[in-house]
């Protein structure tokens, strides 16, 4: 294998961007794709979470763009909001030497900002599949046809004699990454939590839960109990989902709690630990979730909190990774010591929540509650304003 992106190929101008990002040498899905990209290949690559994909793909791209640069080149397609922007942000860094212009074309912004966006010509295009038909169909003088290359997960699409790259299986797991679980019950489950998150105290975390709902109830009794703890789902408006992303990856919040749009793709160097708060009923989740941490050769930790009614998710994941996990050794004495405090939390919270409107008013809190905590400044509801 290649032990410099030089020995791949890769020019010396973006090598030098490569090491502005702190890639000293390439991971194993780039030694093997970049030389067949370079080529012009069609390729089909398969790797874990975390193994440097996007760079496998973005600098070909730039390398030919180099070589022959115009607008509307290349267009990356992502199964969500966040990731489109991350994938952004990357190509942006990497041709920020060279002027690259790059535009995100996701949901949750205003289509008309967008379109400014396309009018200036951008060279890479990066969005979800919704909101690029939505311009193709909508915005006038917009068109694919310039387009050099597409990059997008692969479903059924006809490919020119593709090289298949497989350095390993999509539902494995990195060495790199300590898998637990702890048998609870659901009773306790909040303690169990609580333990966890003293244990690992200054740990970077997320915590995964099934549903919006629950995002929002957990970080509330934590931030109750004195933990930095943001959430972030798919009901909160883009800004703010994107603002408490950002407080996380700045330390200002040390724990994510959040839903499966966290759990795609994103790149946050940071993370030290992963909870599974719920057991994801797709196995296949799973292994997005755990990839948030022990990513590019860093080590971490997941932990799946299990109860009677989540076992057999649970069981399904351990033969999907093919491996049984080993059980993690708490003393159950010790953490029930936290019950009485963990239970008056989560009782203030449920209380302001059902006081501020229950799940009906889950918009509006969420926005007050995101006001809040990302700093930025309180807005009055009355009953004309949300009309």
């Amino acid at each position: 294998m290649a032990e410099t992106f030089k020995d791949l190929g890769v020019s010396d101008q973006l090598i030098e961007a490569c090491e502005n990002l702190g890639w000293k040498n390439p991971s194993k899905i780039q030694a093997e794709a970049i030389p067949h990209a370079l080529d012009g290949k069609d390729l089909i690559g398969l790797a874990q979470t975390g193994s440097g994909k996007t760079g496998a793909f973005a600098l070909p791209i730039l390398q030919a763009f180099l070589e022959s640069p115009h607008p509307f080149f290349a267009c990356a397609l992502s199964p969500t909001r966040e990731l489109a922007i991350q994938i952004a942000e990357q190509f942006k860094a990497l041709g920020s030497g060279f002027g690259l212009k790059c535009a995100v074309l996701v949901g949750g912004i205003e289509m008309m900002e967008q379109t400014k966006m396309l009018a200036n010509r951008p060279h890479i295009i990066v969005g979800t599949p919704g909101r690029l038909l939505d311009h193709l169909s909508n915005t006038k003088g917009f068109s694919l046809r310039t387009l050099k290359y597409l990059v997008k997960k692969l479903q059924r699409v006809c490919l020119r004699n593709p090289v298949k790259i497989e350095v390993a299986s999509k539902y494995s797991t990195v060495d790199t990454l300590m898998q637990h679980y702890c048998f609870v019950s659901d009773k306790y489950k909040d303690c169990y939590l609580v333990y966890i998150l003293i244990e690992k105290c200054g740990f970077s975390s997320m915590v995964f839960t099934r549903t919006c709902y629950a995002t929002r109830i957990v970080a509330l009794f934590l931030r109750n109990l004195g933990f930095k703890a943001i959430p972030i789902s798919g009901e909160m408006a883009q800004s703010k989902r994107l603002g408490a992303l950002n407080q996380f990856k700045a330390g200002a919040s040390n724990i994510l709690v959040c839903t499966d749009v966290a759990s795609r793709g994103l790149d946050i160097p940071s993370v030290d630990l992963v909870i599974n708060y719920d057991i994801p009923a797709n196995p296949k989740d799973y292994i997005h979730r755990v990839g948030r941490t022990a990513r590019a050769g860093r080590s971490g930790v997941a932990i799946s909190l299990v109860d009677q009614y989540q076992l057999v998710w649970f069981k399904q994941i351990e033969n999907l990774i093919g491996k049984e996990l080993p059980e993690m050794p708490f003393q159950r004495e010790e953490v029930l010591l936290l019950n009485e405090r963990v239970k008056e939390a989560t009782g203030i919270s449920r209380r302001g929540m059902e006081e501020s409107g229950g799940k009906k008013g889950k918009r509006r809190n969420d926005e007050e509650d995101m006001d809040k905590h990302l700093g930025t400044k309180d807005r009055k509801f009355s009953k004309k304003k949300r009309k």
